[in-house]
């Protein structure tokens, strides 16, 4: 039995649709075995496959294949995390400085707080540029 890489990665739950999975396979966010492939490349039990997100690469083992999305609960029964601590410390930091940058809950910024930050900056630009 094989399965394309795309599915899989929908399958398995690491994507949440079949077309952001196929996207992130073309961008080469997502590798079989340290190499980049295409959408549809089938992929066997054994194999190893890494998910850069934002600032970590994440690698997880291939223990099985399957042809319908399972529960989050099941994943584990499909694939290994082989993620090293560090990788998994680097994305909580980077979670933790999104965070900071603005409150959860806040949505994007509004046209006074577009306002602000530009009125901000061109103060600074001013101020750097008197000697």
């Amino acid at each position: 039995m094989a399965i394309r890489i795309d599915k899989y990665i929908w399958c398995v739950r690491l994507a949440k649709t079949r077309t952001l999975a196929s996207e992130l396979v073309a961008k080469g966010k997502i590798k079989v075995n340290k190499s980049s492939t295409k959408p549809g490349k089938d992929i066997k039990v054994g194999d190893l496959i890494s998910l850069s997100k934002n600032a970590a690469v994440f690698e997880y083992k291939v223990l099985a294949l399957l042809n319908k999305r399972v529960g989050a609960q099941l994943v584990g029964l499909y694939l290994k995390d082989n993620t090293p601590p560090a990788e998994i410390e680097k994305y909580k930091l980077y979670q933790q400085s999104q965070a900071a940058y603005r409150e959860k809950g806040n949505g994007k910024p509004s046209s006074k707080d577009r306002r602000d930050l530009d009125s901000f900056f061109s103060w600074e630009a001013d101020d750097s540029n008197e000697d």
